[in-house]
């Protein structure tokens, strides 16, 4: 027999089950009661089973004992494995549609080609070949991470970064850079640079290329270093699937090489090699818009650079129309970069030619470039007399931006007041205090297992259950959807008690609720008009690594909230004043009103197997 025989016979036997108090009644009699105990329990050892199966569900589901509780978890199970079904079939019907236009474009046997497949795939092909606007993946989810794979060990620990190769003062409060030492007049040019001739490079096909992935090729190439007096460097960096940020590949040319070091397959051992020669005050460094390569050097291998010439400052000081990359080597040298591949996914290994070669071109020219900016800021030194020396200015510039020192992102308990949008949503206490529970799992989970908060929680989710604030695991599904979050899916059960045990503690954050509602309308009218030629508001130290690299200028008349770069007030009846600078522009001066706010402490039990499974425990108030 079918299965559908088989349920209609089941649907037409059902109407004969007593029920109600018939029920009850022939559940006396033992001929009755035996076969529905017995019923009963294989039911009940299948639902365990059933609930079990890590393989289907990704975590385990135990079959609660309680009757209201069996009932939720069954509907919850069902609606599961319809989504499953559901997920499974829109898969198969892509998995058909790319055979077909495969097949139909002359790929052969129609075999869905993976992402990494499509990354060779493009290897060798020219611009044109693959049009303006190739997809490039930001991230390939088959990729092992390389925490794993190279043995990269990491502190997510929430304390502040030690920077242990440095000194520290004398009241031991800070840590003191090397070029606390040393003067920026000492890295001003002495040669006359009214005649220097610029140095073209050759073309990226006929220079010298070294991949460096063994400790072997970065010997040789901090010996190449240690014997020229500049070279160019520039990082790629992954932020998506660890907590503090992984760089993963470091790109040096000279005047006659180029390199590519793989700094995930030899992550313990480019510090070693190369920390001195980036300290060396003798020897320029060039980069572009070195603000987060600065602080990745530091986290990541212990490096601190002295001696920087900064051609993303030096195209602000020379006012050119755009300050990225991408302008300088289209206006200087006249190549059109590829510029796709920005946000690539860097983890990928064996990394494609094209790749190679993009990274490649990030430094190849970066040296020229530095040669006719000095030129030209020599010239317009000439026609601005009486003035601050533009190439001066500019070193000074480079000079800041290497005195930054790495700051680990901490967990406070103001933290969960930095989500992006959260500020004009307009929340009451209670879902400001789911808020602050779901950011403070997210924070624990993501340093645990080393990954983003955004790819264990996004924001704009952490806003959305906040806003519907469901107490049940079928809401919560609902409202995720479709999302393939592996952490949420996993996690379902926890959040929704997060949420419960939230909403218990909203007293706690009215006066947050009523504070940010305030600080949104006063955000409506104090505004700082800031028109070209003007330098934006200068983000917190914290917040330097979410800085977009490039062109960071603001053209046109841009409105930029005060309140919104704020940073907490020491004092918070500090009034709001007005006052002017030394051109007569009247600023805003505001305190922020998220200061001195209490927050929900979620305690997540230390005693879990998993952490990607982790219960909540206890909720308590800190006052």
């Amino acid at each position: 027999m079918d299965f559908d025989h088989h349920l209609a016979e089941l649907s037409v036997s059902s109407p004969c089950i007593p029920s109600g108090e018939d029920f009850h009644f022939y559940y006396k009699f033992r001929e009755f009661r035996r076969p529905i105990e017995e019923i009963a329990r294989r039911t009940q050892s299948m639902l365990e089973r059933v609930g079990s199966a890590e393989h289907i569900w990704g975590r385990g589901a135990a079959f609660p004992g309680d009757i209201d509780d069996a009932y939720e978890w069954l509907v919850n199970a069902n609606e599961e494995v319809l989504e499953l079904v559901d997920e499974l079939v829109d898969e198969l019907r892509r998995i058909r549609k790319e055979e077909e236009e495969e097949y139909e474009n002359g790929f052969g046997s129609g075999c869905a080609r993976r992402k990494n497949e499509w990354f060779d795939s493009i290897n060798g092909m020219d611009e044109e070949t693959l049009g303006s606007k190739p997809k490039v993946p930001f991230h390939i989810p088959t990729i092992r991470k390389p925490q794993y794979v190279y043995n990269i060990v990491v502190s997510n620990a929430n304390q502040p970064f030690e920077h242990v190769l440095l000194e520290k003062s004398e009241d031991g409060q800070r840590f003191i850079h090397p070029l606390e030492k040393l003067s920026v007049l000492g890295f001003v040019d002495k040669e006359n640079l009214e005649n220097l001739v610029p140095v073209k490079p050759p073309s990226i096909e006929c220079t010298p290329f070294k991949l460096v992935e063994e400790v072997k090729g970065l010997k040789e190439l901090a010996a190449k270093l240690s014997s020229v007096n500049e070279f160019a460097v520039d990082l790629e960096h992954n932020q998506y699937r660890s907590f503090q940020g992984l760089t993963c590949l470091m790109q040096i040319s000279t005047r006659t090489e180029d390199f590519v070091i793989d700094t995930l397959k030899v992550q313990k051992h480019v510090g070693l090699y190369l920390r001195e020669v980036f300290k060396d005050p003798t020897k320029k460094k060039v980069m572009h818009g070195a603000d987060r390569d600065i602080i990745w050097l530091q986290r990541d291998f212990g490096i601190y650079v002295c001696n920087l010439f900064d051609t993303g400052q030096a195209s602000r000081v020379l006012k050119l129309e755009k300050y990225s990359l991408q302008y300088l080597l289209q206006h200087f040298c006249g190549v059109t970069a590829n510029k796709e591949y920005q946000n690539a996914d860097w983890r990928l290994r064996p990394l494609p030619d094209v790749m190679l070669r993009y990274g490649r071109e990030d430094t190849h020219y970066l040296l020229y470039i530095y040669d006719l900016m000095r030129i030209k800021l020599v010239a317009l030194s000439k026609e601005c007399q009486g003035s601050d020396d533009p190439l001066v200015e500019v070193y000074k510039r480079s000079y800041d931006v290497c005195m930054q020192l790495y700051e680990k992102e901490l967990l406070t308990e103001n933290s969960y007041l930095q989500i992006y949008g959260l500020r004009g949503a307009g929340f009451n206490a209670q879902q400001l205090a789911v808020v602050s529970g779901l950011f403070e799992w997210r924070d624990i989970l993501a340093r645990a297992d080393d990954e983003s908060p955004g790819y264990v929680l996004p924001n704009k989710l952490v806003l959305e259950i906040a806003k519907q604030m469901p107490v049940i695991t079928s809401n919560l599904r609902r409202l995720v959807g479709k999302s393939k979050l592996s952490y949420v899916e996993r996690n379902l059960d926890v959040i929704v008690n997060i949420v419960r045990h939230s909403m218990k503690n909203a007293a706690a954050f009215e006066e947050a609720a009523l504070r940010l509602k305030e600080e949104h309308a006063a955000s409506v009218s104090n505004i700082v008009p800031v028109t070209d030629g003007a330098d934006a508001p200068q983000m917190p130290n914290s917040k330097i690594r979410h800085a977009e690299k490039g062109n960071t200028g603001i053209e046109n008349a841009t409105y930029i909230s005060i309140l919104e770069n704020c940073l907490p007030s020491s004092n918070p009846k500090e009034e709001s004043s007005q006052h002017q600078d030394k051109n007569g522009k009247v600023k805003v001066k505001s305190d922020c009103l998220t200061s001195d706010i209490p927050r929900v402490s979620l305690t997540i039990s230390e005693n879990r197997e998993d952490a990607n499974v982790s219960a909540l425990s206890t909720v308590k108030v800190e006052k």
